[in-house]
């Protein structure tokens, strides 16, 4: 058995690399024997139902938790955004951005510019309370971004969000991954957002990866091109929701399982 490895540079183009990770609690096994790699730059996008462990692996890439068997290894610079924003109300935006980070001129520089980068010029001297929920999200994402992580996890960070601002944080998102060229892991349960942004999607069940596939479209893509329509159908059957169509049952380009 080994506990979680000390975050290391795993080399090369590789931000994670996890072989044979066991987690359980009590007698529930969550995560029996996984294996995964991701690369810097690539997206990859996690579902399955609730309960399936797909946040217990996000905090095992965290260091939130301990595995009980296997190895993880991840970078040190590594942020997390959550489905809340987690400011701290006493802090105006920017020293939230800048938070644990040592002052100095350089330091408020960066802050700012993450904060442009998010669209949020002219919001530094705001306190949280005055921000909309898609607002208090990017300043999150700007919090995350200005550490530079190589690793960069999204547990669920549109789900509190209205329709159209979520889309609006979608496409943001994907435009500063692919600027910044961070590895990501996001869990979320909206399978039409994973086919949005996702290079790769995983789909956790009975703690094992039951579908690894790449994504091939370019971006960015429309929603109602028929091969995007192809993947909703068939991650929506691997689900459990739904009955794709005879032509959409297997996913077009499937990845072997660990």
């Amino acid at each position: 058995m080994t506990a979680l490895d000390e975050p290391v540079r795993t080399g090369g183009s590789v931000a994670v690399s996890i072989t044979g990770l066991r987690k359980a609690f009590g007698e529930k096994v969550v995560l029996d024997g996984i294996d995964l790699t991701i690369r810097r730059g690539e997206f990859v996008v996690l579902l399955g139902p609730s309960g399936t462990g797909k946040t217990t692996l996000l905090r095992l890439l965290t260091g939130l938790e301990s595995p009980d068997a296997g190895q993880v290894l991840v970078p040190a610079a590594r942020t997390t955004v959550y489905q809340e924003p987690r400011l701290i109300p006493s802090k105006r935006v920017l020293a939230n951005v800048v938070v644990g980070q040592r002052r100095s001129r350089e330091t408020k520089e960066a802050g700012l510019r993450a904060l442009a980068e998010v669209h949020l010029d002219g919001k530094a001297r705001q306190w949280p309370a005055t921000l909309s929920g898609g607002e208090a999200q990017r300043a999150a994402l700007a919090r995350a971004l200005v550490r530079e992580p190589e690793l960069l996890l999204l547990d669920e960070p549109f789900a509190a969000l209205d329709a159209l601002t979520r889309l609006k944080m979608q496409d943001l998102v994907g435009d500063l991954v692919a600027r910044h060229r961070p590895a990501v892991l996001m869990v979320t349960h909206d399978v039409d957002e994973a086919v949005r942004l996702a290079d790769r999607v995983l789909i956790l069940d009975n703690g094992r990866f039951a579908v690894d596939t790449e994504i091939a479209l370019p971006h960015p893509r429309d929603r109602a091109d028929p091969a995007a329509v192809r993947y909703q159908a068939a991650f929506l059957g691997h689900l459990g929701v739904g009955r794709p169509h005879p032509g959409d049952a297997s996913l077009p380009t499937s990845r072997s399982t660990s």
